[in-house]
């Protein structure tokens, strides 16, 4: 397991890169089918990190508080070949397990996550409604599976941006495993 931080690739106010990517519900998923919502969570994610696994329960609970206003996508970049346990099959399963109600997406080209900069999972990126970027960074101050969390950063960063209020720290690196990339990323 390669522990990474996330990097800074999108700036503050770039736009989100569009999409069409498969769905665990077996639909196309564009950017463009969120346009109704006030903001959009994009985490790039996978079903056996541990990263991930430790951060599930959040964002469930972030899409259950947040879900009128806010879209959550869930984005899997891994290549299954040598990670089978984040098949597209494999993601369904997980899903359903982890009772994930949000957006669960394969990126099986990886083209995705290379033009977000996504380089861990998980790696979130939170944008306006305009698909601005407004925040990348950590879900909670939790950096370890094991830890605690005491701060809320998303869920905070979320409801100042629904109050209108500025986001301060714009870059809050989340920390998780490597995307596990099909060869080397150029």
């Amino acid at each position: 397991m390669v522990l990474l931080k996330s990097e800074i690739t999108l700036k503050t106010g770039d736009k989100a890169p569009d999409f069409e990517l498969l769905g665990i519900d077996e639909k196309h998923h564009r950017l463009s089918d969120y346009k109704d919502y006030k903001g959009l969570l994009v985490v790039f994610m996978c079903n056996h990190c541990p990263y991930v696994q430790a951060k599930t329960k959040a964002l469930v609970e972030l899409y259950d508080k947040f879900k009128d206003n806010i879209a959550i996508i869930g984005i899997n970049s891994n290549d299954p070949t040598n990670y089978p346990d984040d098949s597209f099959e494999n993601m369904k399963g997980f899903a359903k397990e982890k009772g994930i109600e949000f957006t669960y997406i394969v990126d099986e080209t990886q083209q995705v996550a290379k033009r977000y900069g996504a380089v861990c999972t998980p790696d979130p990126f939170l944008f306006d409604q305009d698909r601005m970027l407004i925040f990348h960074g950590r879900i909670d101050n939790a950096l370890k599976p094991e830890d605690i969390a005491t701060e809320k950063t998303m869920t905070l960063n979320i409801e100042k941006f629904l109050q209108g209020r500025k986001i301060e720290k714009d870059f809050d690196p989340s920390m998780g495993c490597s995307i596990k990339w099909k060869s080397q990323q150029t």
